[in-house]
């Protein structure tokens, strides 16, 4: 009795004096830059920017390429020393470089963003969606978000810093891209002419994670989260066929009920954790500031990784989308009348990858899982997760310290990127891919981006611009 008595007193010290040294690390804050540089003009811009519809589809003849052209001329307008310092080069169907020469011959940094945008549905917004106007101090338009306020940012910095006889120590590449949202070809032919070149950048910076609030378990602080890797995607088709009928004589299980099961099936048994590289350093950095029930976890993870792995699952949401793959069924066919039964029916879905799984893998998985010989299941699109980028380079701490100059109070972090970027193209080549928004981003602002009534608040358009002129000075 006394030996178990004694092994959980150890025990639960043992988790305690882990808890207790589990705290922030000592970090050095650099000093903040007083920029000048016109704001107001920053937001005119972009403004006008928004005003270009240059909206992509996935076919192409519905896009309106004057729009296109309208924004390209739009940024030789507003940007002189840029287009007279830079060497400017078209890649791919829209993809635009713009090299800035340094003193040196080292490896470039690469600025990404991309000026297209996502189709609307007009009758659901409270404006033009392509309006630019400013109402209530937001500049109000399709893109304002995503992503032509990074991409107005990085060419605001670069003029200012030009104006003033700026000259990077190695060369910057701008790379913007007009078909990301289509998930077009222009970013990877940007990658294979680098590639060709013999190009390997010292350092990317893309879209990605932002300066956000209430993401992480008790922790209220404003993080600044960068994402180091992506998760992959795939999208697949469950499939059944069979003899079809009179809905008045069903059998016993239809082929719909069986899909159904299917779906079920899945949804009870969801792809194991996996705890990658970028999701255990945002544990490591974010859990030394969280509340003690949650350090305690967070410190512990060799003992509470099946509680965590318990609030993820019963949680869902990006803290679940962190730890393990993903599956979410987004369509259903069948057939075409109330009163017959289809002879084929089908369901879609829509899969993240996580770290180690691959597409080959996660169709194992799922016929496993669905264990039904008369499912088919197919893979109609599918790319692996990206690979890790590392966190120990003189170009992660400059993004570092851009970001705490620009955001004093921010806790930057690792963490991984849910969704698809034009970064994993450039991951390929480059072991230091990072994906930051550099925007201050409430969770509605969040929730706006590919929605209705897309804004962005004034301030920020100008936050991001101080943010790019405290990165680029520095490359």
């Amino acid at each position: 009795m006394w030996m178990i008595i004694g092994f959980f007193a150890g025990f639960l010290a043992v988790i305690l004096a882990r808890t207790a040294m589990f705290r922030p690390k000592a970090e050095t804050k650099p000093e903040i830059n007083n920029w000048e540089f016109d704001g107001d003009a920053a937001v005119d811009h972009l403004a006008q920017m928004i005003r270009c519809k240059t909206v992509s589809y996935d076919d192409t003849t519905l896009e309106d390429n004057a729009e296109f052209d309208k924004f390209k001329a739009l940024l030789r307008e507003f940007y002189p020393n840029v287009f007279e310092k830079c060497e400017y080069e078209e890649v791919g169907r829209r993809g635009i470089f713009l090299k800035l020469k340094g003193r040196g011959d080292g490896q470039p940094s690469v600025f990404m963003a991309h000026y297209d945008v996502v189709p609307v549905m007009e009758e659901l917004w409270e404006r033009d969606a392509f309006c630019g106007e400013i109402i209530d101090g937001e500049l109000w338009g399709r893109g304002s978000l995503d992503t032509k306020v990074t991409l107005c940012g990085s060419l605001e910095a670069a003029e200012t810093l030009l104006a003033q006889g700026f000259v990077p120590e190695n060369d910057i590449i701008f790379a913007y891209g007009g078909d990301e949202e289509t998930a077009g070809a222009s970013a990877e032919a940007a990658t294979a002419l680098l590639k060709e070149r013999g190009i390997v950048p010292a350092f990317v910076l893309d879209e990605g994670g932002a300066v956000v609030e209430n993401v992480f378990p008790g922790v209220k602080e404003q993080c600044a989260v960068i994402g180091i890797a992506e998760k992959g995607l795939m999208n697949i088709d469950m499939t059944i066929r069979g003899s079809g009928g009179h809905a008045s004589t069903p059998p016993p299980k239809s082929n719909i009920g069986q899909l159904a099961d299917a779906v079920v099936a899945i949804e009870k048994h969801p792809f194991p954790r996996e705890l990658t590289k970028p999701i255990a350093e945002m544990f490591d950095t974010l859990g030394r500031r969280s509340t003690f029930l949650y350090r305690m976890i967070f410190a512990n993870l060799w003992c509470f990784m099946p509680v965590l792995d318990m609030i993820c699952r019963k949680s869902g949401g990006e803290l679940n989308a962190m730890m393990r793959t993903t599956v979410a069924f987004t369509k259903m066919e069948g057939s075409d009348a109330y009163n017959v039964m289809p002879p084929e029916a089908s369901i879609g879905a829509n899969l993240r990858l996580m770290g180690s799984m691959t597409t080959d893998k996660a169709v194992e998985y799922l016929n496993k899982v669905v264990n039904n010989p008369n499912i088919e299941i197919t893979v109609a699109q599918g790319m692996d997760p990206s690979p890790c980028s590392v966190t120990d380079t003189e170009g992660w701490q400059h993004l570092k310290d851009a970001i705490s100059q620009t955001w004093p109070e921010a806790i930057v972090s690792p963490y991984l990127m849910l969704q698809c970027s034009d970064a994993r193209y450039y991951s390929r080549i480059s072991p230091n891919c990072y994906r930051f928004s550099a925007m201050h981003l409430s969770s509605k602002e969040r929730g706006r981006i590919h929605g209705n009534n897309e804004r962005v608040p004034v301030q920020t358009v100008k936050d991001t611009v101080k943010f790019y002129l405290n990165i680029i000075s520095k490359r």
